[in-house]
């Protein structure tokens, strides 16, 4: 075990890093939004997106922003809800080993040491809000602490980092062939990270190891791909047209809906200064204006101030009608909310949220897996991809984990890391439905089969590709029927006891 810079390294062996040796013209492109920078030293990165967002900092505080409106919030919750579930009787995620070739010591290891990562999360409480800032920005961030004069003790604190405050930094080692082809030496990740923030201008900054960061992200990137954006990204355009729109109705309503006078003063052939004067006195005579005070709740009579919902007073000439009163309708259709909807619906679906969740009073049928909407199905594809780029950040943490605690080794970590799933519990009614149906299916299939196992199909065979049992849940099964089996025979036994007495 070797450290430097700040935080900790894992040594790997020459042979698990001889990839980055292989020639190459490019760098291997990634999802991270990582800079790649030659030699030593930090830097920041800023773009201008169309005027509006200097860096990548300014996008995440729009993000936050945007997820502490009423409207985004509601959707936001919708997906939340739907990603992380918490119950009395499962685990919100739980790892699967099933298609792994590691012994079951090994297996119960890594079980054990991955409810060990969820308690530093403290995911049982806090898996929501966790998530909700993961979707939220399209990033996130955990310091891996480590005791350092004892390692093997593996993980001992992890700490949530501000994503305005840290980058990650792709260090790249290049040299030259003999004919003048660039040949990628090594690339090393680090991360910047500045407690004053990455928008500030400043060079000052705390260079970090990568194996003490746990990073994952949206995997979303912007056309150059040279930053992260969030899942909320394409729903900045309806949502501030939303805003815009309902500002509007609010306007268009306060200053038409009240029914306003016109009154015509014959003012004869007075000259213009003493006609306007002629005029006011006519107003202050005959404007009633009574205000209510909500400090006091007192009713005023308030004649200083004039606005454009008061009535008008024009002169007329000699000749004219003379004085006349006749009154402006209000507007009309004040009640109609088409635009309004329209731009909620475009926002909803931008976010991928189902439209049918945005009525209050929507409701589901509960029916057959065939009956659900085609747009219900579709988030919950929508979910499994979250949840499925959300557990980067366990593979992040549990690397480390078991490498500290010498359970694996690096070596074998990197072969059997596509292989480990993770299973978080649903309470989506679609996928509930779907799983009874499926279970009746398979139910009826293993009747029919039953005649077949143990002669041309093996009972391990028939539990794994029928029932779709995995190995935890074949060797959990067996331990219940013998302990079932157990208890049935003992009781059988003081039965037969009590018979003969």
């Amino acid at each position: 075990m070797a450290f430097e810079i700040f935080g900790f390294k894992i040594e790997r062996k020459s042979e698990e890093k001889a990839g980055a040796n292989v020639p190459a013209f490019t760098l291997p492109e990634s999802d991270d939004g990582s800079m790649v920078v030659s030699g030593a030293g930090a830097y920041g990165s800023y773009l201008d997106m169309d005027g509006q967002y200097k860096n990548e900092v300014d996008l995440i505080y729009k993000y936050r922003e945007m997820a502490q409106t009423s409207d985004c919030e509601i959707a936001i919750d919708n997906i939340i809800n739907e990603a992380i579930v918490v119950d009395d009787t499962n685990p919100p995620v739980q790892i699967v080993l099933d298609k792994t070739d590691l012994t079951d010591g090994i297996k119960n290891k890594i079980r054990g040491e991955f409810e060990t990562v969820l308690d530093l999360l403290n995911f049982n409480n806090y898996g929501h809000e966790i998530f909700r800032r993961w979707y939220v920005e399209g990033r996130l961030y955990y310091h891996i602490m480590i005791d350092e004069s004892d390692p093997k003790r593996g993980v001992v604190e992890l700490r949530s980092l501000d994503a305005t405050k840290i980058k990650k930094i792709k260090h790249v080692k290049q040299e030259r062939t003999a004919d003048q082809q660039k040949v990628k030496v090594n690339i090393t990740p680090v991360y910047n990270y500045n407690e004053a923030g990455l928008d500030k201008r400043s060079s000052q900054g705390l260079i970090i190891s990568g194996d003490s960061i746990a990073y994952t992200t949206s995997g979303l990137l912007n056309p150059q791909k040279n930053m992260v954006m969030s899942y909320l990204h394409k729903a900045i355009k309806p949502l501030n047209q939303l805003r815009m729109v309902e500002d509007a109705i609010v306007i268009y309503r306060i200053s038409r809906a009240p029914e306003r006078r016109i009154f015509y003063i014959d003012v004869g052939n007075l000259p213009k200064i003493k006609a306007e004067q002629y005029i006011r006195d006519i107003m202050t005579r005959y404007k009633n204006r009574l205000v209510y005070d909500s400090a006091s709740g007192e009713v005023k009579d308030d004649r200083r101030h004039q606005s454009m919902l008061e009535d008008y007073w024009l002169p007329r000439r000699e000749g004219g009608r003379g004085t006349e009163i006749t009154t402006l309708p209000g507007g009309e259709n004040l009640g109609q909310l088409e635009d309004v909807e329209y731009f909620q619906r475009k926002m909803y679906k931008a976010m991928h949220v189902p439209v049918s969740r945005l009525e209050a009073d929507s409701g589901f049928s509960l029916g057959r897996e065939s009956e659900i909407t085609r747009d219900e199905l579709l988030f919950s594809k929508f979910i499994q991809k979250l949840q499925t780029r959300f557990s980067i950040l366990f593979d992040e943490v549990m690397e480390k984990q078991l490498i500290l605690k010498n359970i694996i080794t690096s070596a074998e970590w990197a072969k059997v890391r596509d292989k480990i799933h993770y299973s978080f519990t649903s309470d989506h009614y679609y996928t509930e439905f779907k799983h009874q149906e499926t279970m009746t299916q398979r139910m009826a299939l293993a009747r029919d089969m039953e005649d077949f196992v143990g002669r041309y199909y093996s009972k391990e065979w028939y539990r794994a590709n029928i029932l779709r049992q995995s190995e935890e849940e074949i060797a959990t099964q067996d331990e219940l029927i013998a302990k079932e089996a157990e208890e049935d025979a003992e009781k059988e036994g003081e039965g037969g006891e009590e018979d003969e007495f």
